[in-house]
């Protein structure tokens, strides 16, 4: 055989084994089992500030787990499939790589000939939890926190002509620092999961001019029927303005306009649409930055005109009010992971499947447990009309539990460099999802992990986002601050304490297990509260908890959380199994539930 053709043929050959595909025999999702590594992850990742030119650079990248103290390396390990994390099977990897290890990645792009003359921003989505970056070698910059998206301006870092080399190196310690980590423990076990390293969002680029649009602040004030909305530019000039046009449904109805980096005031038309579970009426926005008479930059946004409050109902009990007036809200603990790509859902269709399970079963609520999602998460609850309550994803240790009455112990003390990366990832995670009119409230702490200066972290809280409610820590040791009294009770509902001053919420019950033959992370080992064989019993179950819960509500309770959407790697507590294959209750029923119990309180 010619030695050239036998050449191409085993290059040919080489290339078809190193050919992407997943890895590990664990379950999969029905998006996962047809993953196109070519198209992986293509919505746009910022629908709540918009631009139309953007390149995405999901998709294959090599990769190599190197010792910390490495330099980059010169030859690297394989490809992984960007943007799931390095521990996931859908990433083509499957690897752990520890805290004595760093992960890195690497991957070309070009820039389009028609962004000449812009600044280029390469904007993360989240990468946990430690990253530097370089473009062609030139150090980019650096993040920690491995929750919340950031962006570099690389534009002197690129080539005049041709490819640029992208880099990243990313260290995470997991359970082994004192960084928040939610459920991530480097020996997975019962309710805690397994490690995420690395890119695990959107990776991308997009176009700007030098004086550009960093972030929008959007409040509405339905008693005033006012929408302000702060332009946060990347320069201030004298000559800047900021002009936010107000659509519904195409058409303008409002706007404003404000100099010298002033928030925009905008009345809305007497007839306003309120945002509600029953209503999600979103308005759309065009914010525009003029510099010198000229448009600098332009971006599309939206915003809704809603409330979230507290007040006492006529028999004195506090209420959480929508709109100024009470609505209990009621909805499924949601830890948004996948066995296929962990924290990264397999797609977005697959994330969104989530919220709309949930809508679908009469659900008004989700509280989101420490974990951020990507941005397009928030969106979709916002157009769906899904309420939420946003956890600090947890980490470091905690003081001891005292869950039945008011904590009257010492709280462990943080290091210095621990609270300095709690209170700055958790403004972080604020500044991010402040915009986003579906949350209703912060929660800073779940139970008593990680938890310290709770009553001062809740007034930070509250003076931070005063239009929010604080639920300082949901389940966790009490406090008499924030708006809420939050109790956690497995597996019925029950009120064991009564708060006259705040809102009262069950946070966390329920927790029915049921195991799914052929739908399960590990066949020899699961885990739930209570454990019943068949549908009929796990939503007898269900059902039971809910008319109890109902009895409860006229005691005092506004909102409760059950225990939990999915089934979670040897947790198989979810109303689905964590393929998302097996709905495992009598939607009929459930749903007729559900819609009860958000009703209880009145239209």
């Amino acid at each position: 055989m010619n030695r050239i053709l036998l050449s191409a043929l085993c290059i040919l050959f080489s290339l078809s084994c190193m050919a992407y595909s997943r890895v590990g025999e664990r379950i999969a999702t029905p998006w996962g089992e047809n993953i196109d590594p070519d198209n992986v992850w293509q919505v746009y990742p910022r629908p709540i500030m918009e631009r139309n030119d953007w390149k995405n650079l999901n998709g294959l990248w090599n990769y190599a787990i190197t010792d910390a103290s490495a330099r980059r390396p010169k030859v690297f390990d394989g490809e992984i499939l960007v943007p799931f994390p390095v521990e996931s099977s859908i990433s083509g990897v499957g690897k752990e790589v520890g805290d004595r290890n760093a992960l890195w990645y690497e991957r070309s792009f070009s820039v389009p000939a028609s962004w000449k003359g812009k600044d280029i921003l390469l904007n993360f989505g989240a990468v946990d939890w430690r990253c530097d970056v370089w473009v062609n070698d030139v150090k980019v910059g650096s993040h920690e926190g491995g929750y919340t998206p950031f962006s570099l301006n690389i534009t002197p870092a690129l080539s005049s002509k041709g490819e640029n080399t992208l880099t990243v190196r990313v260290f995470d310690p997991t359970d082994h620092g004192y960084q928040p980590r939610g459920k991530q423990v480097s020996n997975p076990e019962g309710i805690w999961y397994t490690p995420v390293t690395g890119i695990w969002q959107t990776v991308w680029l997009e176009p700007v001019s030098p004086i550009h649009i960093s972030s929008l602040r959007t409040l509405p004030d339905i008693d005033a029927n006012t929408l302000s909305v702060e332009a946060i530019t990347s320069q201030m000039t004298p000559g800047q303005m900021t002009e936010v046009k107000v659509y519904d449904n195409g058409s303008l109805i409002a706007s404003g306009r404000s100099i010298n980096g002033e928030k925009v005031t905008i009345e809305m038309p007497d007839d306003v649409k309120l945002w509600s579970p029953d209503s999600p009426h979103l308005y759309d926005l065009e914010v525009a930055l003029y510099d010198n008479g000229k448009v600098a930059d332009k971006v599309d946004s939206y915003a809704a005109m809603r409330k979230f409050s507290t007040k006492r109902d006529a028999s004195g009990k506090m209420r959480i009010q929508l709109n100024n007036k009470d609505l209990f809200q009621y909805g499924p603990l949601d830890q948004g992971w996948w066995p296929d790509g962990l924290y990264t859902a397999p797609s977005h269709e697959a994330m969104i499947y989530d919220i709309d399970k949930t809508k679908d079963w009469g659900f008004n609520m989700i509280r989101k447990h420490i974990k951020v999602e990507p941005a397009t998460w928030y969106t979709h609850c916002d157009r769906a009309g899904i309420i939420v309550w946003q956890d600090m994803p947890s980490g470091d240790s905690g003081p001891e539990w005292q869950n039945r009455r008011y904590f009257d112990g010492t709280e462990k003390k943080r290091s210095a460099e621990s609270e300095a990366t709690y209170r700055k990832e958790w403004k972080e995670i604020i500044d991010c999802l402040y915009n986003y009119p579906s949350i209703c409230t912060w929660v800073p702490f779940n139970e008593a992990w990680g938890q310290f200066k709770t009553p001062e972290i809740a007034e930070w809280t509250k003076a931070y986002d005063p239009s929010r409610l604080v639920n300082p820590a949901s389940g966790g040791n009490f406090y008499t601050c924030g708006d809420i009294l939050d109790l956690h009770n497995y597996p019925g509902p029950d009120m064991y304490l009564y708060d006259a001053q705040r809102v009262n919420a069950l946070g966390e019950y329920g927790g029915i297990g049921y195991v799914v033959d052929g739908h399960i992370w590990t066949p020899d080992r699961n885990w739930g509260y209570i454990q019943f064989k068949n549908p009929k019993d796990v939503t007898d179950e269900y059902v039971k908890y809910a008319e109890e819960l109902l009895d409860l509500v006229e005691d005092g309770f506004s909102a409760a959380v059950y225990t939990q959407t999915t089934d979670v790697e040897v947790e198989v507590n979810g109303l689905m199994t964590y393929d998302r294959k097996v709905v495992k209750i009598d939607e009929d029923r459930i749903r007729k539930a559900n819609k009860a119990l958000c009703k209880s309180l009145g239209e």
